[in-house]
């Protein structure tokens, strides 16, 4: 046909008169139709194939159990019932004695477990009086029957195990005795093996191998835990006990050169098995000793390394739930690896790394054990808790936490870091590979081990038996200093290539520094210059701002998509998490540096911008951190050193302002009006405002001042008259005659530990002055009370330790200093762990530990007293008076608004400046009225009289017209109402005005000041006036 133009494709018609679509349906069912018929002929098959097989798997069990019927009747017609007929020589190649038994031996079978017992008390017989018992199963040639022979060795030596795993519930009494009790069953076969598996015998390799291709270290398992049921508490055995010849004789074998072994699946390794026993090496006390130090350990945590993590997941738990295979091995490792890894026997790292990596991995599974501050040097007034995540049988996480020492730290950071500490390493070198392999295993094992144990167990070894600190200071200021951060390997391979190089060294260097800090006193840090130079100290400073800085502000808050991938793949990992480093190193590096303001605040040794960040200082940070909820809260929080103080007081100011409008409008004046006598002030004050709930005292409270004739002082308080009432009920209740505060030798107030024998109701005052001192600084009122350090500390909910006693008792810190330091031996001394207390003449005698009376102080715990006497002068012996203070002081005053300060700055927040009052200040912020201005003779004049005044009368002129002898902290211009000059003459002058004395209203702040004619005349009406102390009566 030719082509007519039309491209497209003409419609077929079917002429049968059926749609294609019918068509197509009726071919679809017919293939599903076949194609259901297909399968189930299928199945048929399969089904058919499996009852052929099952048929023929029956029938030939049944041909095996009558075959081995045959045999037996066979052997015992021959060798007897019992081997009454048999002797040594059946065990020979061309006796039929063992060829039998082999074949029809059954381990549930009573009878043939009978049979291979006298077959091997038989052998016994025969090694104890001849010895040879390689002649005794192949004669005189072993060569030419070497395949015969270790066949039928391979195959008795596990037919004896068989029998006492399968029976092990009936012999359960006799599986951990020792080998004197030679007629016991369970003696017999276990004997039998260790005769089978000498290491001198050319078939031990085979017999080796072939008992673990049949799990054999399941079975060793199966029996020791069986035995262990039995044996509650272990007795002390003068002898290893068979099984335990056993264990020894296979796990030696292992690893061994020459070996043929072949590998065996992980999870029936000696590892998996035997490791994983709860308490193993209290019930297999002498293969402790083999494993630790004939190089079983070193072989098998390395076999464990090599496979992690998928070791870890194929351990049994067939144990009880509060006994995890992974915490069972731990404590197993841990208390076998101080032996393994001592100097003698550790000859290079290698063996170290593989214990860290093994460690890691275990500790990563634990659930976090916390315990209390009464496990630490500073904390005896806390109750001991103990919580933990998961059910942990408590003997076991106390075998873990113990073989966690401080010895066995010493040997395994000193071991890692060995070549490191021997090389010749200059400043300006980067690190080596061995070293970034040294130290990423050592801060991942130590940062998991931080986050698992209590660290009261590890800190003082780290610190004072390693060489921990100097060394990751060295790596960690190198790095810095050339701007090069490795990235970490092995260990930390889970973590994503962007992660900061300096995460996790500072995570493990801050704490353990930190806790040195705790220990080391002032002449050893300021003069001797220890633990780090102070010029090394100023750099650590910038290294952790910088860091810090970046933990809190640059890095985002939100973490982008492909961190959350890696922390899903991470998963395995929580404590070794990007996440967990970071918020791990937030609070150690703050901590740290909170710390080493301490020490600068106490003796400078660094401006103190050095702890500043710059960008903290912006408008716009203090704006952010005023609205919360914002980066910069987060920052004021947890490391409020970064923020200058000037601009936490005005963060602080803000917060108390919005409070007091949130409490201040509503309530009615009359509410809380009080009229205090001025000669019993603290008295009235105490027995009228102590009632007042927080809400009421948030408010205004009102004072009426009734002087000593009983006559009600004129004026209206506006708040004048209060800010003079703090004023004097402060100089009041914190005068040391009082008998609730003691001074140091400084001049310093800190809480009476005898407050008790004064005053009856001495707690209650102290809660009552804690809300009177909050009152002062929620109303801005600062107070001339200057607090001890180690009190105001108390406020922070902080500890004191060593450095801070020199404050409190210097005689006592020079004898503390003096037995740090003594060189002979301390227990000479006959020091013991109590205290002697001496209030007021009754002397009482107090333990500092349980038993102390008994406990002597020694070279080894000397450390612990010197502390424990710090802590119970410092923090136990103020505990009651500090704690209710602090409750008073709560009521006002919020934890995190305190908290952005430190000791120093909260001494300042009360009391203001030392410094002398800024006069230019006050003038520069001063507002006029009544015709007076700025450059009016009378202003010009006052203001050059009231510079001339000394320190002491400026301070009685501030208070004479604001209620308080401070400016406020940040300077006259926060002063409010603004302070203000009224002219107090008519316009017209005469002698009777100019010879009035100035007066104020404390209220307003306002002076009123007559227009004296010359400057000797003002300046003595102005001191007569503020010197005359007669109260409100003279405004």
């Amino acid at each position: 046909m030719f082509f007519t133009g039309d491209a497209s494709t003409r419609k077929r018609v079917d002429l049968g008169g059926r749609s294609s679509k019918e068509r197509d349906r009726q071919m679809l069912l017919e293939q599903t139709r076949l194609e259901r018929k297909r399968r189930l002929g299928l199945r048929q098959q399969t089904n058919a194939a499996i009852k052929i097989q099952l048929q023929k798997c029956f029938r030939g069990r049944k041909a095996v159990e009558i075959a081995r019927l045959e045999v037996r009747e066979q052997f015992s017609f021959t060798f007897g019932n019992r081997c009454q007929k048999a002797d040594w020589r059946c065990f020979g190649p061309d006796s039929e004695f063992l060829r039998q038994l082999l074949f029809f031996f059954t381990a549930n079978n009573n009878g043939d477990v009978t049979i291979l017992l006298e077959a091997c008390h038989l052998l016994l017989q025969y090694v104890q009086h001849n010895g040879n018992i390689l002649s005794l199963f192949a004669g005189l040639e072993y060569s030419s029957k070497r395949f015969l022979v270790d066949h039928r060795v391979k195959k008795l030596a596990y037919i004896c195990l068989q029998a006492i795993y399968q029976n092990r519930n009936h012999l359960k009494n006799q599986i951990l005795m020792p080998s004197k009790y030679s007629t016991m069953p369970t003696i017999i076969f276990l004997e039998t093996v260790v005769c089978l598996t000498n290491p001198e015998l050319p078939w031990v390799c085979k017999i080796v191998d072939y008992l673990m291709q049949r799990k054999v270290f399941s079975l060793l398992r199966g029996m020791v835990l069986t035995g262990v049921q039995n044996v509650k508490t272990p007795e002390s055995c003068e002898s290893a006990s068979s099984l335990e010849h056993v264990i020894i004789l296979i796990a030696s074998h292992v690893g061994q050169h020459p070996c043929c072994c072949s590998n065996v699946d992980p999870q029936w390794s000696f590892s998996s098995q035997l490791l994983t026993i709860p308490f193993l090496w209290h019930h297999l006390p002498y293969f402790k000793e083999v494993f630790s130090s004939r190089g079983l350990g070193k072989y098998y945590i390395h076999q464990m390394a090599s496979c992690l993590p998928n070791h870890v997941r194929v351990l049994p738990n067939d144990a009880a739930l509060e006994y995890p295979a992974h915490a069972c091995l731990l404590g197993n490792l841990l208390e076998a690896a101080g032996v393994a890894l001592s100097e003698r026997n550790c000859a290079s790292n290698t063996q170290a790394l593989d214990f860290v990596a093994v460690s890691t991995f275990l500790l990563e599974a634990l659930p976090t054990v916390k315990s209390s501050a009464r496990d630490q040097p500073g904390g005896n007034d806390v109750i001991m808790e103990e919580e933990f995540k998961e059910t942990l049988n408590i003997d076991l996480e106390r075998q873990i936490c113990s073989a966690m020492d401080s010895c066995l730290l010493q040997h395994l950071v000193n071991a890692l870091f060995r070549d490191i500490l021997h090389a010749d390493i200059s400043d300006r070198d980067g690190p080596s590979s061995e070293e970034v392999e040294a130290i990423s295993a050592v801060c991942a094992f130590l940062h998991v081990t931080f986050n698992t144990l209590p660290l009261a167990l590890l800190m003082t070894g780290l610190a004072y038996r390693t060489e921990l600190v100097p060394t990751l200071w060295n790596f960690i200021k190198r790095c810095h200093e050339n701007n090069n951060w490795p990235i970490f390997s092995k260990l930390t391979a889970h973590l994503p290539g962007d992660t900061l190089g300096w995460l996790l060294p500072l995570a493990v260097f801050c704490p353990v520094y930190k806790h040195m800090l705790m220990i080391v006193d002032n002449e050893e840090f300021y003069e001797q210059e220890k633990p780090l130079s102070l010029k090394d100290t100023r750099s650590l400073i910038v290294i952790l701002k910088q860091a810090l800085w970046q933990l809190f502000w640059t890095i985002p808050m939100h973490a982008s998509s492909s961190q959350k991938s890696s922390t899903s793949l991470s998963s395995s990992h929580k404590k070794l998490s990007v996440e967990s480093i970071k918020n791990r190193s937030k609070d150690v590096i703050s901590e740290l540096l909170s710390q080493l303001q301490d020490w600068n605040n106490r003796r400078p040794f660094a401006p103190g911008s050095d702890f500043h960040s710059q960008e903290a200082m912006s408008e716009t940070f203090v704006s952010q951190a005023i609205l919360g909820n914002t980066r910069a809260s987060e920052i004021l929080k947890h490391a409020p050193f970064l923020v200058p103080f000037t601009s936490r007081v005005r963060i602080f100011a803000s917060q108390l302002e919005a409070s007091r409008e949130r409490n201040g409008p509503h309530h009615a004046l009359s509410r809380n009006r009080f009229k205090i006598r001025r000669n019993r002030i603290l008295e009235d004050a105490f027995n009228q405002l102590s009632m007042l709930s927080e809400e009421d005292l948030r408010g205004p409270i009102r004072v009426t001042f009734v002087n000593e004739f009983g006559v009600e002082e004129a004026g209206i308080d506006g708040g004048g008259i209060f800010k003079d009432f703090m004023e004097n009920i402060t100089q009041a209740a914190f005068d040391v005659q009082y008998g609730l505060f003691k001074e140091t030798a400084d001049h310093l107030l800190y809480p009476n530990p005898g407050s008790g024998l004064i005053h009856e109701q001495h707690l209650q005052f102290f809660h009552f002055l804690g809300s009177l001192l909050g009152k002062a600084m929620y109303e801005g009122i600062l107070v001339d009370v200057p607090f001890a350090t180690f009190f105001l500390s108390k406020l922070k909910r902080k500890h004191n330790y060593l450095h801070d006693l020199p404050s409190l008792d210097p005689e006592l810190y020079r004898h503390l200093l003096f037995l740090k330091h003594y060189e002979g031996d301390v227990s000479e001394l006959e020091l013991y762990f109590v205290i002697v207390n001496n209030e007021y003449g009754e002397q009482r005698e107090e333990e500092l530990l349980p038993g102390g009376k008994e406990k002597r102080v020694t070279s080894d715990n000397v450390i612990q007293f010197i502390h424990l006497i710090s802590n119970h002068r410092l923090n136990y012996q103020l505990r009651h008076q500090s704690s209710h203070f602090l409750r008073g002081f709560e009521q006002l005053i919020q934890k995190e608004w305190i908290e952005m300060f430190n000791e120093h700055e909260i001494q300042l927040l009360v009391s203001g400046s030392l410094e002398c009052m800024d006069v230019d200040d006050l003038r520069s912020n001063a507002h006029y009225s009544g015709g007076y201005h700025p450059d009016h003779h009378v202003i010009e004049m006052f203001w050059e009289v009231l510079k001339s005044f000394s320190l002491e009368y400026q301070k009685k002129f501030l208070k004479f017209v604001t209620g308080c002898s401070r400016g406020p902290l940040l300077g006259f211009k926060y002063l409010e109402p603004k302070f203000c000059i009224q002219r107090a003459a008519p316009l017209i002058v005469s002698e009777e005005d100019l010879d009035r004395l100035p007066t104020s209203a404390t209220c307003m702040n306002l002076l009123k000041l007559p227009p004296y004619k010359n400057e000797e005349q003002m300046r003595t009406k102005l001191m007569y006036a503020i010197s005359a102390d007669a109260g409100f009566d003279l405004s």
